[in-house]
């Protein structure tokens, strides 16, 4: 156990460890009433199924002591939370509630770990189905189709230019780790999971040994470990846990590497002013609480802050409509990107010309001092106000220490901020920053040059090619199998359509 007092956050924390199930405990207690529980799990995928994402949806649909269709849902519309929902990372999985009523902060604990430890999808195969994906025929003579919660929804996301961007760049920057594949699932790849290979990984990953459990606010701390213990955790044992979860780090590129991938527009939008153009580097790990704030920093200095150098010379230069990009935390190797939106593909020298010859130029000359104290003056604000929106605090806190937890790092690393804006500010004056943008963002060969390009119908020609894919499929199928289709396809339509009874509900 360690324990401290974190001045930051005002809080009594505490680092625990669960001996017999091996879990990870972290709390942090003061006297915030809006009370936070949060169970994460690290879940590299190992493919572009989309496993930790389908797997996320479906444990939420219903446990062995909640045997209703769909536990969130009733919570939604009867719970007190300030906050209830799940979310699926490039390596990480989490549930986190809030609440500020007692009773029904321990009832949306009971209900999610239940959910994640005990949840109904070894009962019912239908889960996977719905969740995940499914072959879909109403009657012999329609189109095979596919069909599934998340199966659609990654549909929709890849189909921005925006996210395809963003999950090609860690595609190229780590093509040798888990960040190579998309934990999300790709629509072209989701069809491959099998609900053996889905189980499967419930069973290695979602183990209290593979676990990080953190509670957050006003709470009688020894009443609430006694119940974890006595109620969930004393049933596992760490021996049994088989996952081998460890994240591996990208060997370093010898030289940058220049990668280009399309993504659909209709005639109407055509081509021109359609292109991305990113430039994006490897900036250390996320284990280092002065880059983790410095690059925050830089990011505000460069692209965000009004008149920032960076965001103005591209702007000059006429490239893009639209400068974005920044720092990309949250996994074990942060990196830091520079994007120019509604760019052309003719313009790909000079972007690279302006932003190298603007860095290289702040790298020599300084960086205007005013500005980089702006920036940290308005970062140590933001810190200390700890506003988020609807978002409760203690919950932006639990998912701030996952990003050094979960590398095997102190969970307080970057909740204890103070040295650090301390040291950054006497740093600014120093030429800090000017010797990062050269050792990370000019003389750095762990980078990669990225262009999306906008293709005229490349929707509806992937759609054509699956729906070939499919009619080949279903003419493969003799008359019993297709039989046996349309069964299933009506069996999980009756599954949906049915309601939890009254008894379960009240559970």
């Amino acid at each position: 156990a360690k324990e401290k007092f974190v001045e930051e956050m005002d809080s009594g924390a505490m680092v625990l460890e669960h001996i017999k199930s091996g879990a990870r405990l972290f709390l942090m207690s003061n006297d915030d009433d809006n009370k936070v529980f949060c169970i994460g799990f690290r879940t590299p995928p190992e493919d572009s199924t989309g496993l930790p994402h389908i797997l996320e949806h479906s444990v939420l649909e219903g446990s062995d002591k909640f045997p209703v269709k769909d536990p969130f849902v009733e919570l939604v519309k009867g719970s007190l939370n300030t906050f209830l929902n799940a979310m699926t990372y490039p390596d990480k999985t989490v549930y986190p509630v809030a609440s500020c009523n007692e009773k029904d902060f321990q009832n949306l604990m009971d209900v999610y770990l239940d959910g994640v430890l005990h949840p109904a999808i070894y009962r019912e195969p239908k889960i996977f189905l719905q969740e995940g994906w499914h072959y879909e025929m109403q009657s012999p003579e329609d189109d095979l189709t596919i069909n599934g919660v998340v199966y659609n929804e990654m549909k929709g996301a890849f189909s921005s230019p925006e996210s395809v961007l963003d999950r090609f760049t860690r595609n190229v920057l780590f093509p040798d780790t888990t960040y190579a594949n998309e934990s999300g699932g790709d629509p072209a790849v989701i069809p491959n999971l099998t609900y053996e290979q889905f189980i499967e990984f419930h069973r290695n990953y979602y183990h209290p040994a593979n676990s990080y459990i953190y509670l957050y606010g006003d709470m009688d701390m020894v009443q609430k470990l006694t119940w974890l213990d006595e109620e969930y955790l004393c049933r596992y044992d760490r021996k049994d846990c088989h996952a081998d979860s460890s994240i591996p780090m990208q060997k370093a590129f010898d030289c940058p590497v220049e990668r280009e991938i399309t993504y659909s527009v209709t005639e109407e939008e055509g081509t021109a002013d359609r292109t991305y153009l990113s430039v994006n580097t490897v900036v250390g790990t996320d284990l280092d609480p002065e880059l983790y704030v410095a690059f925050q920093i830089l990011e505000y200095t460069l692209i965000n802050a009004p008149g920032a150098p960076l965001k103005q010379a591209l702007i000059d230069a006429g490239i893009g409509q639209d400068i974005l990009g920044g720092y990309d935390s949250g996994i074990l190797q942060p990196y830091f990107s520079v994007v120019a939106k509604n760019a052309n593909r003719e313009q790909k020298g000079e972007f690279l010309a302006v932003v190298k010859g603007t860095l290289r130029r702040l790298a020599d000359q300084g960086i205007d001092k005013r500005s980089l104290l702006a920036g940290l003056n308005y970062y140590e604000f933001r810190y200390r106000e700890a506003d988020y929106g609807s978002a409760p605090k203690g919950l932006m806190y639990g998912l701030w220490s996952m990003d050094s937890w979960l590398y095997g790092g102190d969970p307080m690393l970057h909740l204890e901020y103070q040295k650090t804006f301390d040291f950054l500010k006497k740093a600014a004056g120093e030429g800090y920053f000017e010797q990062l943008i050269l050792k990370y963002l000019l003389d750095n060969p762990h980078e990669a040059v990225i262009m999306v390009s906008p293709r005229v119908n490349q929707t509806a020609e992937e759609d054509r090619k699956l729906a070939e894919r499919l009619a080949a499929h279903k003419a493969s199928l003799d008359r019993e199998e297709i039989e046996g289709l349309v069964a299933r396809t009506k069996a999980l339509k009756a599954y949906q359509e049915e309601t939890s009874s009254q008894e379960d509900l009240e559970k």
